[in-house]
């Protein structure tokens, strides 16, 4: 990388603004399309469980791209890397907000993933050249700070956009903040372009990565529909997924130049660290996915009141995320890990209580404790990875656990949503053994609602609507539950990373 002098002044002001920006822009898309997904499958014509697609096509084509951020940059230039992604974003994101259709919206959404791809690496990297050594702490608390902000921002304004403006709009409004972001750069960075590397890409290790996640994440869409092994396409699927993760695995064994760093496995620091993160954000993120569309279908709350519920969960990390690093080096980082996860598995068991009464207060107070793990999962778990590795492996084991976490994400959504539906359809069918004549508590609610109007057949498909009602949140809850013993598991494993959390030199210090 060529060297490049710090910004000062309102220059450095300028660029921070467009870097932090940026992050936040595509940190807010994750978030944003969450609640707006139950709109989203209705304009188009398409299930909810369809609808998840725009979420699972944006983060596989995303944690690709992410993996390729590294390679790019160094052939053809961070700042010109930096200006094609936002420009493509802007432009994608367009295209998104007017698709007719789903095939089309997930066709943007994937370009959309890849262009994204190097925006939050390169806008971190970008940001630190910016700023002299002594104030790079400060370039990164500014830099955290638009990452913590985007999921209070992204719910409550996908909400509103959805629920006053079409949902297209949580896309539009990419394209004055990308244009922007792009005028400011080009504006503040034109000059500071890094060196430019002829550095080999792994084209054999890229196809048989793209082929294998991309089996496997389809044959997780299409799973539940094709009611799983019993289709032959999810066979073919699956085993296209499974052939291609063994061929993978023996070729980036002895490359040279590998899409995928196994050897940074031989570190135990990043194999728990990785593992861990990866876990628990795939419970996390498929929870923020789980919960709008139990309040939107069977709570009839609209976008926006779904979006209000969900933001309590970035209050409290806005306060003590700088407290948490300002103080961590401190601070045992598996003890702050292993409150993240008691927190998590508390409020997840608390919402295992959850029925069809539920309020509002009892949908928004466990998304604001559960901010407390969020301040204490994401910052101390990625020093625990990256601890004890040299400083030339830091960026690629960086872009591999950013990988691992961002397919969790997408592998969460699908996971979820078919335990959704599946234990649904079991409850469903263990309620409606106990309609029956002889039942005394049906045969009261019968002869009430006979006595207010409807006829036998209007009560009996009533009565259906509320076991179905009830049994999606029998189903939710049993996913909670599961979720809550599974982060306590996940307290074992961190325990297993060693300390001290500090690069060395050698990388001994991981082993």
């Amino acid at each position: 990388m060529s060297t490049v002098s710090p910004l000062y002044g309102s220059a450095r002001i300028w660029a921070t603004a467009a870097l932090a920006l940026a992050t936040f822009m595509q940190v807010l898309d994750t978030t944003i399309t969450n609640v707006a997904i139950p709109t989203i499958s209705g304009d188009l014509g398409a299930s909810v469980t369809e609808g998840t697609w725009v979420i699972t096509s944006f983060g596989v084509a995303n944690a690709i791209s992410v993996l390729l951020s590294g390679w790019v940059a160094q052939r053809f230039g961070e700042v010109r890397v930096f200006m094609v992604g936002v420009i493509g974003f802007v432009i994608t994101s367009f295209l998104s907000g007017i698709a007719p259709s789903l095939d089309m919206l997930i066709f943007f959404r994937v370009l959309q993933g890849l262009l994204a791809g190097p925006l939050i690496p390169l806008s971190q990297s970008l940001l630190l050249a910016c700023y002299p050594p002594e104030k790079k702490t400060l370039a990164l608390a500014l830099w955290a700070m638009t990452i913590i902000l985007a999921p209070i921002v992204g719910p409550i304004l996908g909400g509103w956009i959805t629920d006053n403006w079409v949902w297209g709009g949580i896309f539009f409004i990419n394209v004055p903040v990308g244009l922007f972001v792009a005028g400011v750069a080009f504006w503040q960075l034109k000059g500071r372009e890094t060196a430019r590397l002829s550095v080999p890409v792994d084209r054999v290790g890229l196809a048989l990565l793209v082929i294998t996640i991309c089996a496997f994440q389809i044959m997780l869409d299409l799973g539940n529909q094709d009611e799983w092994f019993s289709s032959n396409r999810i066979i073919a699927l699956a085993i296209i997924a499974a052939v291609g993760l063994v061929f993978l695995l023996i070729w980036e064994r002895d490359e040279p130049y590998p899409v995928l760093d196994l050897a940074l496995f031989k570190h135990r620091n990043f194999t728990i660290g990785s593992l861990s993160l990866s876990l628990g954000f795939l419970m996390y993120f498929s929870s923020i996915l789980l919960l709008p569309l139990l309040m939107q279908e069977h709570l009839g709350y609209t976008a926006t009141m779904a979006g209000l519920a969900l933001a309590p969960v970035g209050l409290l990390p806005v306060v003590l995320s700088p407290m948490i690093g300002r103080y961590s080096s401190k601070i045992d980082l598996r003890l702050l890990v292993s409150l993240a996860f008691l927190v998590f598995a508390a409020c997840y068991y608390w919402r295992t209580f959850y029925t069809p009464a539920i309020s509002f207060g009892w949908l928004a107070w466990p998304q604001f404790v559960q901010g407390i793990g969020v301040a204490c999962f994401f910052m101390p778990l990625t020093a625990i990875t990256l601890s004890g590795l040299p400083p030339e492996r830091i960026a690629s084991a960086a872009s591999m656990s950013n990988f691992m976490r961002t397919m969790s994400g997408t592998i969460g959504v699908s996971l979820v949503t078919a335990m959704w539906d599946n234990q649904e359809k079991i409850h469903h069918a263990n309620l409606v053994q106990q309609i029956n004549p002889y039942n005394p508590v049906v045969q009261d609610s019968l002869s009430g609602l006979v006595a207010h109007g409807f006829s036998l057949q209007q009560a009996l498909g009533l009565i259906n609507q509320k076991i179905t009602q009830l049994s999606f949140f029998m189903s939710a809850n049993d996913i909670f539950g599961l979720f809550a013993v599974l982060f306590i598991v996940l307290i074992a494993l961190v325990w297993q990373a060693r300390g001290p959390f500090s690069e060395s030199k050698d990388g001994a210090g991981a082993g």
